[in-house]
């Protein structure tokens, strides 16, 4: 490396050119490279979700999910085995060791999943399996305003504009929300059809029967060739009214001799409102490996499109834009970057008290930390909240080396008297294998942060690598750069000679000289004291890392946005569920810094409609959080003092709801920041207990006995995931009467289900 510094010292070009190179390589890196919240983490956690409509937890435990689980189980590195059974879907979650790759673990899912399909119940839709993307949250939500009927608005929703936006790249799922689908209803009257004796299973078999289009081939004749299609398929009410059930007597027994069809909807099982206003919402999800900006950028440019083709009075409204809060916090780094930069510099001019010297250090900062981009565009990493948080961290660090090489010439010419140039050669030889080690000890402290063998080292692999790179291109610059700048640039007067005799080392410096020999005197000479207490403070390290908070992602952070969960007693209808969501919206809108709420009823994953959720969105931090912005508009207003007055914070917003909502004794609630990334199959909780046993009974009374005592234990909003409370009306059919009649229970089983919950797709 001395040799390195000596021929830039000589050769003023070579070394602008080295630095120029990097740094032109970093600015060209950095217009490309992508925007995200947080590192891109492919987890080793898979999805295998089925349903059964209408069938109960207890059902699909024993019919769908014991099977599935047995078969995933005998998948080789399997570390953990999850399953939920919820009102209609089931749930299997496995989750791999670490060095298992991804792609290989989801086909041997998908193989050992594929052997028991045969035997999971008829009438479940066949398992959709897929990998567990840590941000499952929805990149950007979509709400329709107008005072149309949800019907239209979902006409809208499904026809048009999700079309759009799955065409958009990166898109991986488009999920509506409140809406009400189109479909041809068929009503049976039991009265009717117990006058013609015919099981309600003859009905649905006809219109199988009746209602298809089926191919039939080629037909040929002479040069020519058609295609043949028998065309069954009925369009409107009436068409269905017509269809011919069965023949009694000779007689046609049609549809409206039983019943009768309408144009109608399907059953609603969720509903949504925007502000108290009933809407329809899209939830755009990304697809996994997809940049987050880079998708809501396509759905907005869809979105323009879109525009067009929906009626005027229909508009568009963005929920949950995480965009926005990514591009905010990335400005609050850059300035955090350029303000650490520029107080950096301002301590060295400080006591050096030599503008030269100022800026041929300043020059490492932005040098080091621009050329890093470089080095991120080449390993294909994003500009995300642990990239940037390195970057910031490097802004004292890359300019250590740089500084050393400058004071070190600085006191070569000023104390030795010696020229610039001889000056900067012998300091950097002088100093050089010290800062050649004590950078190295930092790459060995920031690189094996990135291969810790867990979660979070892929999480912070980013981070240690970026971290590194900075550190590694101001090494150089100490070699290249900062000397021959030093021998070019930094001019030395007044100096007399000597350590004491040297003008940086006069007037305020001088006093921390002093002090500073005269503490290590003192330590010199009470060697054991010094030890001990040193050894003391070593120790206090213990008690006061258990007084820390511990958490792996920051909890109370500010997005301007959190979510209320409600939870109400099982077995209420979706409109109870609705009527309770109304109680609470109004009481949520009533809180101080609340802008929009969009409330959705039902529509739980688990099919379940006793859940509910309200996006709570406040007004902007630039009305509420103390600025300079603000502090400036108030001088201008004659009135200073208006940015310290009515601040408030999101957390103080979130407990001022939950002690709103302290009067709904019935129902349960969490109050949370809206999860930005999900590194379990846990939930969107920040911990997650799991009891085990043998009687579930038990474990649900020791869960709610545990929730009971949550605010003892400091757990706020604890709940229970297991309910078993929810009320259910048994069929109990005599084999005897059911044999003598013809029939079975299979048979009985299918008309109840037909009969009560219907058939969704015929």
């Amino acid at each position: 490396m001395q040799k390195l510094a000596e021929l830039c010292i000589r050769l003023p070009v070579f070394a602008s050119m080295i630095v120029l190179f990097l740094v032109v390589v970093g600015v060209v890196s950095y217009f490309h490279l992508d925007v995200d919240k947080h590192p891109d983490v492919e987890l080793p956690l898979i999805q295998v979700r089925t349903f059964l409509p209408g069938a109960s937890p207890e059902e699909l435990e024993v019919s769908i999910t014991q099977i599935l689980e047995e078969a995933v189980n005998t998948v080789e590195d399997l570390a953990e085995l999850r399953s939920t059974s919820g009102q209609g879907t089931a749930g299997v979650f496995p989750t791999f060791n670490l060095d298992r790759n991804i792609e290989t673990a989801i086909q041997d899912v998908r193989d050992r999943v594929a052997t028991v399909i045969r035997l999971l119940p008829p009438d479940a839709d066949p398992p959709t399996i897929t990998k567990s993307n840590s941000d499952q949250n929805p990149s950007i939500s979509i709400a329709l305003i107008s005072d149309r009927p949800v019907r239209e608005l979902t006409e809208l929703a499904d026809k048009v504009i999700r079309q759009q936006l799955e065409r958009s790249p990166g898109v991986g799922e488009v999920r509506i929300n409140g809406g009400l689908d189109r479909a041809i209803n068929i009503w049976v009257d039991p009265d009717r059809l117990a006058a013609y004796q015919l099981p309600i299973n003859a009905v649905r078999d006809a219109i199988v029967r009746q209602n298809v289009d089926v191919p039939g081939g080629n037909v040929t004749s002479g040069t020519s060739e058609r295609n043949l299609r028998t065309i069954g398929r009925m369009a409107s009410s009436r068409d269905f009214n017509d269809l011919v059930v069965t023949t009694i007597n000779g007689a046609p027994v049609r549809i409206r001799d039983v019943g009768w069809a309408e144009d109608g909807t399907k059953e609603q099982r969720s509903s949504v409102r925007l502000n108290g206003k009933p809407t329809v919402t899209l939830e755009i999800r990304r697809q996994s490996g997809a940049n987050t900006v880079a998708v809501i950028a396509g759905v907005k440019q869809a979105l323009g499109r879109v525009a067009s083709q929906i009626p005027p009075d229909v508009k568009l409204q963005l929920l949950e834009d995480q965009s926005g809060f990514i591009y905010a916090a990335l400005h609050e780094i850059n300035i955090h970057l350029i303000v650490g930069s520029i107080l950096a510099s301002l301590v060295v001019f400080l006591f050096m008290r030599n503008w030269r010297a100022m800026f041929i250090a300043a020059v490492a900062i932005p040098s080091s930390l621009t050329a890093a981009f470089g080095a991120m565009w080449a390993l294909h990493f994003t500009l995300n909240s642990v990239t940037m948080l390195a970057l910031v961290l490097m802004v004292g660090i890359v300019i250590d080396d740089a500084l050393v090489v400058l004071e070190n010439t600085f006191r070569f010419m000023e104390e030795k008297k010696l020229e610039s140039f001889e000056a900067a050669r012998v300091a950097t030889a002088d100093i050089g294998h010290a800062v050649l080690a004590t950078t190295l000890s930092l790459v060995v402290i920031f690189i094996p942060v990135s291969f810790m063998s867990s979660i979070a080292g892929r999480f912070l692999y980013q981070f240690g690598i970026t971290a590194a790179a900075a550190v590694l291109v101001s090494l150089l610059i100490s070699f290249t750069l900062t000397p021959m700048m030093c021998a070019r640039m930094l001019r030395v007067s007044g100096a007399e000679g000597g350590h004491d005799g040297a003008r940086s080392r006069q007037g305020f410096y001088r006093w921390i000289d002093a002090g500073y020999m005269a503490s290590l005197k003192f330590s010199m000479k009470h060697r054991f004291a010094i030890a001990l207490v040193g050894l003391g403070v070593i120790t206090l390290a213990v008690p006061t890392y258990r007084l820390i908070r511990q958490d792996y992602l920051p909890t109370n952070v500010d997005d301007a946005q959190f979510e209320v969960r409600v939870t109400p007693p099982e077995g209420l209808s979706l409109a109870a569920v609705d009527d309770v969501m109304k109680m609470i919206e109004d009481k949520v809108r009533a809180v101080r810094g609340v802008k929009v709420i969009a409330s959705t009823s039902g529509g739980d994953y688990s099919g379940t409609l006793s859940s509910g959720r309200i996006y709570v969105q406040l007004v902007p931090h630039e009305e509420r959080v103390f600025s300079w912005v603000r502090l400036m508009n108030g001088v201008i207003h004659a009135d200073p003092f208006e940015a310290f007055r009515h601040n408030y914070s999101q957390r103080e917003v979130m407990t001022n709801v939950r002690r709103e909502l302290a009067q709904f004794r019935d129902l349960k609630f969490q109050v949370n920041n809206i999860q930005s990334i999900n590194l379990s199959v846990g939930g969107r909780t920040d911990i997650n207990l799991t009891l085990r046993g043998p009687d579930i009974q038990k474990l649900v009374q020791y869960g709610e006995a545990l929730a009971v005592r949550g605010p003892e234990l400091g757990l706020l909003d604890a709940q229970v995931s297991l309910q078993l409370n929810r009320p259910e009306l048994h069929l109990q059919i005599d084999r005897q009467r059911a044999a003598d009649l013809g029939t079975d229970v299979a048979n009985i089983a299918s008309a109840m289900r037909i009969m009560v919950g219907g058939d969704e797709k015929v």
